[in-house]
């Protein structure tokens, strides 16, 4: 099972502009652990799944689990050996478009030992350099 949209107003879109820092979702606010990514890129569908899997894995029906990121964007691709032209191609996979700053995933009722452990065994299957955040409560 992938994740990616029920429906979407347009099938196809743009390829957009990754720079700048995330403009929100920059902080842990519903589980007490996160990873953080620090570079921007497209994370895809089936790399969320992966560190899902092994997050969920790693602490054995223990923890809760946030995903913060969701594959909205279509990436689309023509088929092999195809002349220029004849318009866009059809879509390929699913990719969330992340910006430094940008929390991927939240976890909360585990030591923090496990939870680290977990998390980076996640962050393996993404990619991108990230790092470890704690929830600050807000005053």
């Amino acid at each position: 099972m992938t994740l990616q949209p029920k429906r979407t107003k347009f099938r196809k879109c743009q390829k957009g502009s990754l720079a700048g820092m995330s403009k929100g979702g920059d902080f842990v606010s519903f589980g007490e652990l996160g990873k953080q990514v620090l570079d921007q890129w497209w994370i895809t569908a089936q790399q969320i799944e992966a560190a899902r899997v092994a997050i969920n894995r790693y602490f054995s029906r223990r923890g809760k689990v946030w995903i913060r990121i969701f594959p909205a964007k279509p990436i689309t691709k023509k088929p092999a050996e195809t002349r220029m032209g004849k318009g866009k191609g059809a879509v390929d996979h699913w990719v969330a478009p992340v910006k430094p700053g940008r929390v991927l995933f939240e976890v909360s009722n585990v030591p923090k030992e496990i939870a680290q452990n977990a998390l980076r065994r996640a962050a393996a299957k993404l990619g991108l350099k990230t790092r470890f955040v704690e929830r600050v409560e807000q005053v």
